[in-house]
């Protein structure tokens, strides 16, 4: 089965491209043959319509909390809740956002889905550090304009199929490490950073923690263990997690049964 991995921006650029690892999960084995850098929008949309068979694990918010759907009166049907905030602008989404926010009390100001508790992700909410409401409202939206297979969302007979990763998971709380990887900040790419990558890209090929044995050949590992930002080390994260969900697909990917209803469900969490 081809898999991908997609480290997700709400503004993709240059400087700062949409990264993704593929390549070929076999038995227990996942092969990462290549890394990718899609500079705009443009490019996204076209690697969405790459013919399948392929599962890609994208690290980005699908929906929104149920809490805050239905206060906000917004749709609560996922294909309609992803019109409605297409519709709006950044600046209307954002003014929604911090409106609501301004409804609640303090230490409660920002409302969760159900699996952001045990991934230990921010809430869809958050407009900075991280933007995940950006990511969601550019890049649901694009999901549901490429009709893929969305299981628990919108699940279709498409071959390809589009489920949520969180590489943050999987580095801090299956794996417990503590010490940041990554930056985007160039004078911040240091020495201690690269450990804390090459001691994680040492776990995935061991099979750590999700039972995937990552194969990564020499120039490419070399490729993520020097990338400051951990936007490539993200990807091959997010490509291990959508691995595991297709080891898990008669299972429902590895999704609760019991997962609130058009709020999605972050990968292993």
């Amino acid at each position: 089965m081809r898999i991908c991995g997609v480290d997700f921006t709400c503004a993709p650029r240059k400087a700062k491209p949409i990264t993704v690892a593929s390549g070929i999960l076999a038995r227990s084995t996942l092969r990462v043959e290549e890394l990718e850098e899609l500079g705009s929008f443009v490019d996204f949309e076209a690697f969405l319509q790459r013919p399948g068979p392929w599962l890609g694990g994208f690290d980005f918010p699908f929906s929104l909390p149920r809490e805050l759907v239905r206060d906000l009166a917004w749709p609560a049907e996922w294909s309609a809740l992803v019109a409605h905030c297409a519709r709006l602008s950044r600046l209307e989404l954002r003014a929604a956002l911090d409106a609501y926010r301004g409804t609640r009390s303090s230490g409660s100001k920002y409302v969760h889905r159900a699996t952001d508790i045990p991934a230990g992700s921010s809430s869809p909410m958050k407009l900075v550090n991280p933007p995940v409401a950006l990511m969601f409202h550019e890049g649901a939206p694009r999901l549901a304009a490429a009709d893929v297979c969305l299981p628990g969302l919108r699940p279709n007979a498409s071959s390809r199929i589009a489920l949520e990763a969180y590489p943050g998971l999987l580095a801090r709380k299956q794996l417990g490490i503590r010490a940041s990887y990554k930056s985007d900040t160039r004078s911040e790419h240091t020495p201690s950073r690269r450990q804390a990558r090459a001691q994680i890209v040492r776990a995935l090929k061991r099979g750590q923690p999700l039972g995937i044995v990552l194969g990564l050949a020499k120039r490419l590992e070399t490729q993520v263990l020097e990338d400051g930002t951990g936007d490539l080390l993200d990807a091959v994260i997010c490509a291990v997690q959508a691995a595991w969900a297709w080891r898990k697909r008669r299972a429902n990917y590895g999704l609760p049964v019991d997962a609130p209803a058009g709020e999605g469900w972050i990968l292993t969490a």
